[in-house]
């Protein structure tokens, strides 16, 4: 069964956030083996100064790599990512899936973003648009849209 990994910076504490989060999750485990992987945002000062800010994404970024699955297609969202419809988000995992990876792995930074050499690792950089979206509701927005994917991909009726 194809893997999907969700890997998030920082921590979900609001209630309704985590409902919805954990029914995606639970719908999503019908069609994959799912696994959510909450790692630390690192701790900056108040108003944080360049250096600091890069301090904290470079030691993130160790953080992310060590996390995610060896051979895993790997994905980051971002705002200068490519767009995707959710048709071509599934025709995207399907292409995965056919070419043999056995796993996908998306990743969702922290409120200051994420090191630039996270996403140059990246295989492909997804974005949800050019507009801001709180880290929580991206989560769940995330975990819809993978949800979606895979629903399109079995030909269920959820994506209308």
């Amino acid at each position: 069964m194809f893997a999907i990994t969700l890997l998030t910076v920082g921590k979900l504490k609001e209630k309704f956030y985590m409902a919805a989060v954990e029914e995606y999750a639970k719908r999503l485990s019908a069609y994959c083996k799912f696994r959510l992987v909450e790692l630390p945002e690192s701790r900056l000062p108040e108003d944080p100064k360049p250096s600091e800010i890069a301090a904290g994404l470079a030691a993130e970024a160790e953080r992310i790599f060590a996390a995610v699955p060896k051979g895993a297609w790997f994905c980051v969202l971002t705002p200068e990512g490519t767009e995707l419809s959710s048709e071509a988000l599934a025709d995207k995992l399907r292409t995965v899936k056919n070419e043999g990876k056995s796993a996908a792995c998306f990743l969702i930074g922290s409120s200051f973003g994420m090191d630039a050499a996270v996403k140059k690792r990246a295989d492909f950089r997804l974005s949800f648009g050019p507009m801001t979206f709180p880290h929580h509701l991206m989560r769940v927005m995330a975990l819809e849209q993978l949800y979606r994917a895979e629903s399109i991909q079995a030909g269920t009726k959820y994506h209308k």
